[in-house]
């Protein structure tokens, strides 16, 4: 709800730059970033719902500090302290001991959708509150829905009783340090940073623009609820598109996005012209972050998937902490013309860097208990099963992962390690 709204509001502050606005736009981010997984980790040790309440409680000291702030270093602090309650890890891994194994993929994906979801109703509601409330109206709201969620965590969430195996859901630490360089993972990391980089420094911007033309503030959800509707019908027929030639749409994506950024260095004199252009930004930018993920998840080796997520979650908030510093301080060095042709350079790079993605093939992963019989032989046995790609043993955790493909035998591999279905 912020986003689309402070680059306006943030002008009543008697300190105002654009280089605070950037900041105050991504400063949320870099908090995120360097605590994703310190408290994922942390919450391993003491319980989920003790972090999970804990962040929120940040997050709503936060929410109270730049909503009283009477200036706009004071509302950066308050970001910087909203993104200290980084919870998403905490969530993730609360999410998988409450649900079952064969239905933890869709709890996840319940998630993900509800995350989508929030962020196309809060680019439509930020402008209507700021223009009944101001930008103090939007952080007092953030801090109350904090505090119902710790009601919601407390005492409607079930406590965990069925514990998931760590390797899928939550970070760790000796693996994140593995992860960080592995080849494929890194391309893709570095394509999130981008990507919320991109849409941050876009959002410094978009709101001027909207006013330049005549559009006041409170108005603003009616030009993102045309975008909305257009990016979607956009995003489907990419979707279509992607089932044959996956990596192709994603290229196709990258490149559109550097053709937005070119096109807006010609100016912004028409509405039309404008919306056309944050459509097809959104077009691409959807398609990207949806399914970024899932390939993430693919790539992944078996029993990682909750390290390679918070790697990727970290790049995810850093870039939307540089792309805020980017535009304001480039804005308000060089002009916002320089921006635009930055960003379309970086997806040039871009494109570059993602020619060599690959191994995103659609592999499932399986998690299976193990005894104290399973041998280094039974492990060689498993592993030349028909469509196994890669098998991790945590033995105190007395857990097993297995990633395949579709020929893979799962009730095979159970009779093999004498396990029940």
């Amino acid at each position: 709800m912020v986003m689309p709204v402070i680059a306006i509001s943030a002008k009543t502050y008697p300190d105002y730059s654009a280089f605070l606005v950037g900041l105050a736009i991504g400063g949320y981010g870099l908090t995120q970033a360097l605590l994703q997984i310190p408290m994922g980790v942390l919450s391993d040790k003491i319980g989920r719902k003790p972090v999970i309440a804990g962040g929120l409680v940040i997050f709503a000291i936060g929410s109270i500090v730049a909503a009283t702030a009477d200036t706009l270093t004071w509302v950066v602090i308050g970001r910087f302290l909203q993104g200290a309650g980084a919870i998403a890890g905490a969530i993730m891994a609360l999410a998988g001991d409450l649900s079952r194994e064969d239905q933890r993929p869709k709890v996840m994906a319940i998630i993900g959708i509800s995350i989508g979801f929030s962020f196309y109703l809060a680019l439509l509601l930020g402008p209507i509150i700021a223009g009944k409330f101001g930008l103090s109206g939007i952080f007092l709201m953030t801090g109350v829905l904090a505090c119902l969620c710790i009601l919601l965590v407390l005492f409607v969430v079930p406590n965990a009783k069925n514990i998931a195996p760590k390797g899928d859901t939550l970070p760790i630490v000796t693996d994140v340090k593995k992860l960080f360089l592995h080849p494929q993972l890194l391309r893709l990391n570095i394509s999130v940073l981008l990507l919320h980089m991109l849409i941050t420094l876009l959002f410094v911007q978009i709101p001027v623009f909207l006013v330049d033309l005549s559009w006041p503030l409170a108005t603003h959800w009616q030009a993102y609820s045309v975008v909305l509707i257009s990016s979607v019908v956009g995003l489907v027929g990419l979707m279509a598109l992607a089932a044959k030639r996956k990596l192709g749409v994603m290229k196709f994506s990258v490149a559109g996005l550097a053709v937005v950024f070119l096109l807006m260095t010609f100016g912004q004199n028409s509405i039309i012209y404008l919306l056309i252009l944050v459509s097809l930004f959104f077009t691409c930018f959807n398609y990207l972050e949806a399914n970024f993920p899932a390939m993430v998840s693919s790539i992944a080796p078996a029993g990682k998937k909750g390290s390679a997520m918070g790697v990727y979650a970290s790049f995810q908030f850093f870039g939307a902490f540089i792309g805020g510093v980017l535009s304001g301080s480039i804005g308000q060095l060089l002009g916002i013309q320089w921006v635009f042709i930055l960003a379309s350079i970086l997806c040039c790079v871009w494109l570059g860097l993602i020619r060599g993605l690959s191994g995103t093939e659609k592999l499932k992963r399986y998690t299976l208990k193990t005894n104290e019989q399973t041998t280094d032989l039974t492990l060689q046995q498993l592993s030349a099963f028909k469509g196994v790609v890669d098998v991790t043993v945590v033995p105190n955790e007395q857990v097993m992962y297995i990633k395949a493909d579709q020929h893979f035998d799962i009730q095979q591999a159970r009779i093999m390690l004498n396990l029940k279905d």
